[in-house]
């Protein structure tokens, strides 16, 4: 093995990993001087010269001429009969420079250099991904699927590097296969056995924020502003919008005409409901904003311990609690308070659509309960079993658990 085969072995790890020249160099000189401070006891006396564009590395030790006969280390000292072969010019006290050939170091250090070589340019590399990907955290991010785990994917980025998508930050619904592309955004970087791990999301706020920065350019150019974001992934959205620019409509601009710009993130996102609403520092505004499509009545702040009582009509509470709580749920994280929904009129009693209950209790009962005029758990709890055996087609035991499953909610 000779200088050429440990340049070219650097020259395959460069393809590779991009590291630029001048590293390269430092890390060779470091490496070789190292080895021969090993060799040596010292290399205050030895010149490393690289040349990576001709894929070469020179030694040279540095000896100082003394008398014949006087010489005690042939590492550091050469006699002036010896130099005098090479110049006939020298004198005792000059310095004469000789080349180090790679033969002299022996193949087994030889072989230990070009491991120092592999695992210091490895090292390098671990740091520069941690360095890149440090620096892109929040932002999006398009990958190939490489391998399909139970618990996360590999996604590889163009440069080749592997990026983790943990189950737990994919969207319920998502599906991928291997060679399929896929957008995420950088969510935090970890070092696991001094190895960085890049971590990826597609539940995270800022996946959704990025998004609307692609499909939304006045957001991209910073005409409009996003405030807030919070998410159910796979299921709701709610984000709030400000322009500073009275001529730009925030919610226009990022929904598009019929919907065109937002339908691009929705399908991303696996048909996530996406509300976009103007933002608003009027508390009580921002709440009605926040539930919508349901229209409130009026609102009671408390600001000490920032909840807040939202009064509808009966007929909007399903609306302001929505499928499976996701809008009030919302509505409360993007606003910042506690929100207690209210029946108009009936303090401290919530009530909940029966539609909510659809995936505990068969539509058909729903239905019957429905043709009586029962469209919340609060009308039908109303009512005595035994009245809605007379007025239904459901049997004593039914009812007995539909009452079960309505009254474990308000429990």
């Amino acid at each position: 093995m000779d200088s050429l085969e440990l340049i070219d072995s650097f020259s395959e790890f460069k393809e590779l990993k991009n590291i630029d020249k001048q590293t390269m160099q430092h890390v060779l000189e470091d490496v070789f001087r190292a080895m021969l401070k090993k060799k040596f006891n010292t290399d205050e006396h030895i010149d490393v010269i690289v040349n990576i564009d001709k894929g070469d590395v020179q030694i040279f030790l540095n000896k100082e001429i003394v008398d014949d006969g006087e010489v005690e280390d042939q590492n550091i000292e050469m006699a002036l009969s010896d130099a005098q072969k090479i110049e006939e010019d020298f004198e005792i006290g000059e310095e004469v420079t000789e080349e180090f050939k790679f033969g002299d170091f022996g193949r087994r250090n030889i072989l230990s250099l070009r491991q120092n070589l592999i695992s210091r340019i490895l090292e390098l590399e671990k740091d520069h991904l941690y360095k890149l990907y440090k620096e892109r955290i929040g932002d999006i991010i398009t990958g190939e699927v490489y391998q399909v785990w139970k618990k996360e994917i590999m996604v590889i980025d163009d440069e080749g590097n592997e990026l983790i998508l943990p189950k737990s930050e994919q969207i319920p619904s998502d599906y991928f296969k291997k060679g399929e592309s896929i957008r995420a955004v950088v969510a935090k970087v970890d070092m696991r056995n001094s190895s960085p791990v890049i971590i990826l999301s597609r539940t995270a706020p800022e996946f959704l924020e990025r998004l609307f920065e692609l499909e939304v350019p006045e957001v991209f150019d910073g005409l409009i502003t996003i405030k807030r974001i919070v998410r159910e992934p796979g299921e709701r959205a709610k984000v709030a919008v400000e322009s500073y620019d009275d001529r730009v409509d925030p919610v226009g601009a990022c929904v598009g005409m019929k919907g065109s710009r937002i339908h691009g993130i929705v399908r991303e996102l696996r048909n996530e409901n996406i509300d976009v609403i103007n933002f608003t520092n009027n508390p009580q505004l921002f709440i009605q904003r926040a539930l919508s499509p349901a229209k409130i009545t009026s609102i009671e702040i408390d600001e000490e311990d920032s909840r807040a009582k939202v009064f509808l009509k009966p007929d909007q509470v399903s609306l302001a609690i929505g499928k499976g709580g996701h809008n009030i749920k919302l509505g409360g994280r993007l606003t910042g308070y506690e929100l207690d929904v209210y029946r108009e009129g009936e303090v401290d009693i919530e009530d909940v659509d029966l539609e909510e209950f659809a995936d505990e209790i068969d539509s058909w009962i729903l239905d019957e309960l429905k043709a009586i005029g029962c469209d919340t758990a609060k009308s039908v709890l109303a009512i005595t079993a035994e009245d809605l055996v007379k007025r239904t087609d459901l049997e004593q035991e039914t009812i007995g658990e539909v009452f079960k499953i309505l009254r474990a909610e308000f429990e």
